[in-house]
């Protein structure tokens, strides 16, 4: 029974490495792509662009946390300072981002749904106290485990690991002993459905919201554009102009249907799917576990990756240095080309 149980364990430690350490390796380096492409070009340093820098931040590290995210489904040997940061520490990187992104989306909001005001937000005077406010009540919740609320001496955690049977009570022993490492043990039942329907899916519903209104926003301006056209011309046919404006519109509406159906919906599956299964109290596939919670939180990721690289100017700097390098190899292999010719 403990070789099959470390079997297990292993089995779902490697599917998971073989998962994300590309879609980690991947989002890391987008992600300092375009850190670099804002540090680097002076006229990107202002305060919708330092937010959207912290969130680039977050992104990276919930990047750098991303192999260990599905691996807080598995049950381990740990100790209890061990098992603790395992679980808490990327629980705190994923809400950073999700806080980020929502102040993110709040701010861009503003700025479409009232200009006038827009410059004089409380997040554009002062600066540090905004980026406290995405970073540090994400610290605080995350923490809520280790200053106490969790299940580590509930009932008998034993059989949660099959190799940890023949340990003694927990209660008869240090905290610092290796016992079995599960969610269940650090994450009491409330508060994970605070979490999620307290925290997570109000942020999701609020960014869509905010997205939604200003489509809408923009439709009504795009009709009030084709409106005026028309009575600039007289005719009561659509012109080539506003057919272009029509398709533009188009486009802009499917990318963000598709980029919220690629990043949020594998995303709401694996949060409902948890769920479900915690409410019932029943055991299911760790393949499934895995895979649902890999691609989840790894195309929720990618949304900050989709904002950044539809903007030219953030990655500018990388490809003028492709550019570059591209230009100094032809220049060689035109060198060398020329050489072998005469010789």
């Amino acid at each position: 029974m403990d070789d099959d149980n470390s079997n297990a364990v292993l089995s779902g430690e490697q599917l998971i490495y073989a998962i994300t350490v590309p879609l980690s390796t991947s989002i890391i380096l987008a992600n300092l792509v375009i850190i670099l492409g804002i540090v680097w070009n002076r006229q990107l340093h202002n305060t919708p662009n330092y937010f959207f820098l912290s969130l680039l931040v977050a992104d990276m590290c919930t990047g750098v946390a991303l192999p260990f995210i599905p691996l807080m489904g598995l049950n381990r040997e740990l100790s209890f300072s061990s098992c603790l940061l395992a679980h808490v520490f990327p629980n705190f990187l994923f809400l950073a981002f999700l806080f980020n992104l929502v102040m993110v989306h709040y701010e861009r909001y503003i700025c479409i749904v009232d200009p006038l005001h827009y410059n004089n937000l409380w997040m554009h005077r002062s600066l540090p106290l905004a980026l406290l406010v995405v970073w540090v009540p994400p610290l605080l919740f995350a923490c809520l485990p280790a200053f106490g609320w969790n299940n580590w001496t509930g009932p008998d955690w034993n059989s949660c690991c099959t190799s940890s049977q023949n340990v003694t009570l927990l209660s008869n022993t240090s905290t610092n002993e290796t016992m079995c490492c599960s969610y269940r043990r650090v994450f009491p039942n409330a508060f994970i459905y605070l979490e999620v329907y307290g925290l997570v899916l109000p942020a999701i519903l609020t960014i869509a919201g905010m997205t939604g209104h200003v489509l809408w926003i923009t439709r009504g301006q795009l009709r009030d554009i084709c409106r005026l056209h028309r009575s600039v011309d007289r005719g009561s046919q659509a012109s080539d102009r506003e057919q272009r404006l029509n398709l533009r519109y188009t486009r802009c509406v499917v990318a963000v249907s598709l980029t919220f159906l690629a990043c949020w919906v594998p995303y709401l599956i694996y949060m409902h799917a948890c769920i479900a299964f915690l409410i019932s109290d029943t055991k299911w596939s760790s393949t499934t576990h895995i895979v649902l919670s890999c691609t989840g939180i790894g195309s929720m990721a990618v949304v900050p990756l989709v904002l950044g690289l539809a903007n030219k100017q953030y990655t500018e700097p990388a490809f003028k240095l492709l550019q570059k390098l591209r230009d100094r190899w032809r220049r060689r292999k035109t060198t060398q080309e020329t050489e072998e010719v005469a010789v």
